[in-house]
This record gives C-alpha cells, sequence and structure tokens, in this order.
C-alpha cells in the first residue's frame, strides 16, 4: 500500500455535530477524552488537519504528556509527530501555533493560490513546502509523499471537509469516534463529513470493532472502512 495506515478521530455531539455553527473549535471532549487523543498523536507518525482547521482554529498538534513525549523519544522519535497541513491557500501566519509550537516536523502541502510572500514566509528548517499545479491538494500523492518520508501511522483531525475527501476516496482506514452527551443543533454546525456528499447507493460502509460506554456520559466507537 503505497500510503500510511490512516485513522480519522474525531469528538461529536449526540447531534453529529463536531463544533458549534459559530466554527470557533467548541470544545467537546471530555477530560478522558483528551488523555486518549493525547495518546493517539503519540502513537502517530503524522497529525494531519485540513486548510479551515489550520487556518480558524490554529491547532497546536503537539503531544501534551511529558511522559508520552519521552516514551516517544525513548523509541528513537522525536517529542511530536510531524505535523501536517492541507491548505488551498496557505496564508498562515508567522507565529501561529502550528508552526511556533514544539519542537516538531512540518509538512504543509497547498497548491498554486499560495501566494509567494506566503510561501517564503513558510521557509524554515523544520517546514516542507509542496505545491501543486491545481486547484486542489493531491490527497493521493500527499500520503504518498508522507509514506515515503517514513510516515507510517496517519491520524487526521479534521475539518469535515478533508475527512470527507479522504473517505471518498476509499484513502481511510479506520475512523475512532467519542460521542459526548451534548446538543449543538444549527443546520450550518460541521458534521463529521462534509463535502458534495454521496446518494444512498454510494454511501461509505462501515464494520463496527469497538463500543465503550463511559462514566462521563459519552460513547466511544471504532469503525473499520468496509473494502
Amino acid at each position: 500500500m503505497n500510503r500510511p495506515f490512516v485513522f480519522i478521530n474525531v469528538a461529536m455531539t449526540a447531534d453529529g455535530k463536531i463544533d458549534t455553527f459559530e466554527r470557533r473549535g467548541s470544545a467537546i471532549s471530555s477530560r478522558r477524552d483528551k488523555e486518549r487523543v493525547d495518546q493517539l498523536r503519540a502513537s502517530a507518525d503524522a497529525v494531519m488537519v485540513g486548510g479551515r482547521t489550520l487556518l480558524d482554529e490554529d491547532p497546536k498538534l503537539t503531544v501534551k504528556s511529558e511522559m508520552l513525549r519521552s516514551e516517544r523519544v525513548g523509541r528513537g522519535l522525536s517529542p511530536n509527530p510531524i505535523k501536517v497541513g492541507i491548505v488551498s491557500d496557505a496564508n498562515i501566519r508567522a507565529d501561529s501555533a502550528f508552526l511556533t509550537t514544539g519542537p516538531s516536523d512540518i509538512v504543509i502541502f497547498t497548491t498554486g493560490r499560495t501566494s509567494k510572500d506566503n510561501l517564503f514566509r513558510l521557509n524554515a528548517p523544520n517546514v516542507k513546502v509542496y505545491v501543486d499545479d491545481a486547484d486542489k491538494v493531491d490527497l493521493q500523492g500527499a500520503l504518498s509523499t508522507l509514506k515515503e518520508m517514513g510516515v507510517e501511522r496517519l491520524m487526521v483531525e479534521g475539518g469535515s471537509t478533508l475527512n470527507f475527501e479522504l473517505l471518498r476516496l476509499g484513502l481511510v482506514d479506520e475512523i475512532t469516534i467519542y460521542i459526548a452527551p451534548l446538543i449543538f443543533g444549527g443546520e450550518s454546525a460541521p458534521t463529521l463529513a462534509a463535502g458534495l456528499g454521496l446518494a444512498r447507493s454510494a454511501a461509505i460502509p462501515l464494520k463496527l470493532i469497538e463500543a465503550q460506554t463511559w462514566e462521563d456520559g459519552g460513547i466511544l466507537i471504532k469503525y473499520q472502512l468496509v473494502r
């Protein structure tokens, strides 16, 4: 397989929302789930986000636990996984948490829509930028590049457009979902997968491989993509 093992991780409300209509990265995970996500990051070679998540929420994508970082170093790895951004127009602030919180290597896949000034601003020893000569980033090509870089396990943390495109293209192996005991509502509030959507005949089948009921009122479920 000419790509890493890809798993999507999301926290969503009982009505399927991964954020409110305000789209400000509203907290959904419980304390226990945040610890679980930190463990997942520590197990990954790279963590990927899409453009809207990257530009609007400015995620750090680092391992928070000092113990988990030390364990990674003990295995001969960097303290944090590689940060990966998929963004058509990489208008990323030089002081953004994504770029400055680390230590971590950073890989950005973008397009010709990114200005020369923004490309120059991204120039740093720990940052690699790949520019596709197209309107959108070639996700299959991006995953192949990551595989060549030694990425075997890729964690995807959204957003919904990136999730959908990876699923639509058959580039996902597993999905883990924490369902919080909350309701956000809102027609414009994002869900796990957005994009153009699929007809029922083209729906992506999943196989349930794990389900847990937690004391915090949440539910953890894991699906495997059916090939």
